[in-house]
């Protein structure tokens, strides 16, 4: 009777087929849309089926099962992702890339191995590795990672001068901390990859700024001192050096050219000599003629006479008026 009734109704009201068949036109919709899903390309996906992992997606265009059977979590596994201690930057799209800020000043504050006080920011830039690692085997990694990089930290500072943390040793920190922050993150079997640790602004308390300030003035006005002397000694020493070994070289070889001459004469000296034993009179000639043709022609106009030969004198026909005339 009920039923005779409904099919009654549903002809006078042919609407409400429409309304009996939506519940079952909704679910499959609904079954078709929660099948798709896209993976982006900086991504991988990891699937569940009823709370289990199942498997893990790359970037694209993927499909599961519907209606909750499956479920995806996409994990940014090509990006880089960092952690701010101790700062924080606007506009963070990370969740836990920063703390608030009543628990950055405690963040960045550190004892160093002196017993002084240092404030400390620092960045720890990472990569996700291993999807499943890092969404199953702790339970909440970015706090898991926050935790392991400021104690590493404190531990890493807490073994220096508060003078090394705030000025020569940052670079061996950084080195140091990133590789205990990958030791602990692989013992910890997070899934990630640390790339860098990187220290930003490392100062003393605000109590003791002005006079730290003071004393790294004073450090710096003494290191640039000390580097204009280095400067004034290299151009210096180098340019004596060069023209004494100069000054050096030149004497070298003139002593080498005297003694060469040297030799040269007394080896033309124990030729002629030699030759002057075997005719003394020829030799003698020989050497008088070479010697006066060698000086004769460099005299200019000259006349020489001979001691008896005064009366010839009216007979030569010496030109007169003539500069430097004959003598």
């Amino acid at each position: 009777m009920e039923k005779d009734k409904i099919v009654d109704l549903m002809k006078d009201r042919p609407w409400l087929r429409y309304v009996w068949w939506a519940p079952t036109v909704l679910l499959v919709v609904l079954a078709v849309v929660t099948m798709a899903y896209t993976v982006p390309a900086e991504s991988q996906g990891v699937v569940l089926r009823f709370g289990r992992y199942l498997k893990t997606v790359d970037p694209g265009l993927r499909f599961k099962l519907p209606l909750g059977i499956d479920r995806v979590t996409k994990v940014p596994v090509r990006r880089q992702l960092k952690q701010e201690f101790g700062f924080a930057t606007r506009g963070s799209t990370y969740r836990y890339q920063s703390t608030p800020r009543d628990e950055q000043e405690q963040e960045r504050s550190m004892v160093t191995g002196d017993l002084n006080t240092a404030m400390v920011e620092w960045i720890v830039q990472f990569r996700i590795r291993d999807p499943r690692k890092f969404l199953f085997e702790v339970r909440a990694p970015d706090d898991t990672l926050r935790d392991a990089s400021e104690f590493v930290m404190r531990e890493v500072v807490g073994d220096r001068t508060v003078d090394e943390v705030i000025t020569i040793g940052r670079q061996e920190i950084e080195s140091e901390a990133l590789a205990k922050l990958q030791e602990v993150v692989s013992n910890y079997d997070l899934g990630l990859s640390i790339d860098q640790v990187q220290l930003k602004n490392v100062n003393p308390p605000q109590e003791v700024q002005a006079s730290f300030n003071e004393v790294n003035q004073a450090q710096q006005e003494r290191e640039k001192l000390i580097n204009v002397a280095n400067g004034e000694y290299n151009k210096a020493v180098p340019r004596a050096r060069g023209e004494a070994e100069q000054k050096l070289q030149a004497a070298q070889g003139y002593a080498l050219k005297r003694v060469n001459e040297a030799l040269g004469d007394v080896a033309a000296f124990s030729a002629v000599l030699a030759e002057y034993l075997k005719a003394p009179d020829v030799t003698r000639k020989r050497i008088y003629l070479e010697t006066m043709a060698d000086i004769v022609p460099n005299m200019g106009r000259r006349i020489i006479l001979d001691e008896d030969a005064s009366g010839l004198l009216p007979l030569l026909q010496l030109p007169t008026g003539e500069k430097g005339g004959a003598q």
